[in-house]
């Protein structure tokens, strides 16, 4: 599909995939072909060259990538109280698309929320993702893709993630998956999976 025949992305968009996949990359370009302000919102750690070079090399990739226009913060773990605090800003023109990358590193700054906590944490979110003006790409990491995590911590992490995708796509009025570069339309292309 061709970047002018793409819609415009409205509501809740999940951009889902592997590592190093290009989901990041394809939800900047549909960021860029929207047609309104774009606020990024971060959710990784803040880069640090001295302690973690690597990380710092993929955060200053990321941000060379975005246009000069596109606000920009770094949220870390407070997602639902970032998204609470830029609707409370005083209207100043056309409400933003949101672009947040990425659940999966928002995730793990709650990886010791007890289950309980952690399901109110995730109805905050989405609660505050719904009520957001404009249209919100969610970019998420697929994981577990037939290796089961050798530790308990990545069992959890797998799970949460993937349970929390279904509970956004439950909500998503477009969703796609990004796999060695090339993105399918999940709602053209898929049925959902039935309860049972």
């Amino acid at each position: 599909m061709a970047a002018a025949e793409l819609r415009p992305p409205t509501g809740l968009v999940l951009i889902s995939g592997p590592g190093r996949g290009g989901k990041s990359a394809w939800a900047e370009h549909l960021a860029l072909h929207a047609g309104c302000p774009v606020v990024y919102l971060a959710t990784g750690a803040a880069a640090d060259p001295g302690t973690d070079p690597a990380w710092s090399a993929r955060v200053d990739q990321h941000q060379r990538r975005r246009p000069q226009g596109w606000g920009s913060r770094e949220v870390g773990g407070d997602l639902a109280t970032a998204l609470r605090q830029l609707r409370q800003e005083p209207p100043g023109g056309e409400p933003p698309l949101l672009l947040i990358d990425s659940l999966g590193t928002w995730l793990a700054w709650h990886l010791e929320d007890g289950a309980e906590r952690w399901q109110q944490r995730c109805q905050e979110l989405l609660e505050q993702l719904l009520l957001h003006p404009a249209p919100v790409l969610l970019v998420v990491e697929e994981t577990g893709w037939g290796v089961v995590p050798p530790t308990a911590i990545g069992g959890l992490f797998r799970d949460r993630l993937g349970a929390l995708q279904q509970l956004l796509m439950a909500h998503c009025s477009g969703a796609w998956l990004v796999v060695a570069g090339r993105a399918l339309d999940l709602l053209d292309l898929s049925h959902p999976v039935p309860t049972l």
